[in-house]
């Protein structure tokens, strides 16, 4: 596995738009997730250098589009993954809407491509496709997004998309646009990932299940002469024991009735997702069989669609598990907890000076005149410096 293991891997945050609190499955705990809350967790990730954010997409979340543009003046390096969304946008708007907030926020715009798993929810958008037909859809659009954007005039006709005279009057930052993320477990997905995509992404799956999904997309790509690297969606709950992390595990889940996940599983059931239904077999509806593979826990899955399953364990442990991704080929893990504001700050303290991070993810915030940190002792000593044990 050596040979196809980073030596560095970035971590991005998540931007919860569609909710936030202490408790998953109840209002107990919740928390109004406006604009001023979002500019919180962002400009937190940013301070302690989080290479992004994901900003999710579909109608249970306000606008990506909208949010990050209010919120990339608000900060500095920050970048933000953001979803074009094929079949319900056109690619030339969506190349123009790509190229605009990619200028104006000065490079820092990730792309994340979204073909969309829920036909309820793709019905109440107007589009009735199967999912191979979704697919479809999304390779002509990402042949004419991609030229638009590396400056060609483009004259398309496809199965789905037609377009004549096709052109940006106003260029992205870098040659070819913003790199292209995009994740999707089918057949139908890997072969687009290989053919299109700079970054293919995976939920939280066990990291041998993981590592049979991207060696099949690595061997796809290779056919055609490209590359694609590696990125993986989880949740984290850490804590400085072992002990105190499961216990937050458990509150997590504290307050969830079984009424509330059946009607969750009812939803996953009715999807055409194959990487929902990957997510879903994982935990069966049940809470007795939660930890899927060691320290990998399936409960968020429980009532959150998408990525289910957390990283649960200590700083060392939680570093140890993200290396065995790592080992297999990620270079990319976008994160999230309960409540992201706080969690955002925990895992960054506790676990990134236990990773080999790159240097777009910097481990921490440096100080002008301050520091060591804490709080003075006493009102007149600062207190003493202390290395961890490696």
């Amino acid at each position: 596995m050596t040979d196809i293991a980073p030596k560095t891997a970035d971590v991005l945050w998540f931007l919860p738009t569609h909710g936030d609190g202490r408790y998953l499955g109840t209002t107990k705990g919740g928390r109004p997730v406006d604009l001023d809350y979002l500019k919180q967790v962002a400009q937190a990730a940013d301070r302690l250098g989080y290479f992004g954010v994901l900003l999710p997409t579909g109608r249970s979340c306000e606008d990506s589009w909208v949010v990050a543009s209010a919120l990339a003046p608000l900060t500095e390096r920050l970048r933000y993954l953001v979803a074009v969304r094929p079949g319900l946008q056109s690619p030339t708007v969506a190349a123009r809407m790509t190229a605009t907030l990619d200028r104006i926020s000065h490079g820092r715009l990730l792309i994340n491509v979204v073909t969309g798993g829920d036909p309820a929810e793709n019905a109440g958008d107007g589009i009735f496709l199967s999912h191979d037909e979704r697919y479809e859809v999304t390779r002509e659009f990402l042949d004419v997004y991609k030229a638009l954007l590396a400056g060609e005039t483009v004259n398309y006709s496809g199965k789905h998309i037609r377009v004549e005279d096709g052109r940006l009057l106003f260029a992205p930052t870098a040659p070819k646009g913003p790199p292209l993320y995009f994740g999707g477990s089918s057949p139908a997905a890997s072969e687009v990932a290989a053919n299109t995509i700079d970054k293919y992404l995976t939920w939280g799956e066990p990291p041998a299940a993981v590592a049979e999904k991207l060696s099949a997309v690595r061997a796809l790509a290779e056919k055609v002469g490209r590359k694609v690297s590696f990125g993986i969606r989880l949740h984290v709950i850490v804590r400085e024991t072992n002990e105190e992390a499961w216990a937050a595990a458990d509150r997590l889940i504290s307050h969830l009735d079984d009424d509330t996940i059946a009607a969750a599983q009812k939803v996953y059931a009715r999807m055409d997702s194959v990487g929902q239904q990957r997510m879903a077999a994982l935990h069966g509806g049940r809470r007795d069989k939660l930890e899927v593979s060691p320290n990998l826990w399936a409960g968020v899955g429980l009532v959150r669609g998408g990525a289910g399953t957390a990283l649960v364990g200590d700083p060392e442990t939680v570093a140890q598990r993200m290396k065995e991704y790592m080992a297999v080929g990620v270079d990319t893990f976008i994160l999230s907890g309960y409540p992201h504001l706080e969690e955002a700050y925990r895992f960054a303290e506790l676990v990134f000076p236990l990773l080999p991070l790159s240097t777009t993810t910097q481990g921490g915030v440096t100080s002008v005149n301050m520091g060591p940190f804490g709080e003075t002792i006493a009102n007149d000593a600062r207190p003493q410096l202390k290395v961890a044990e490696s």
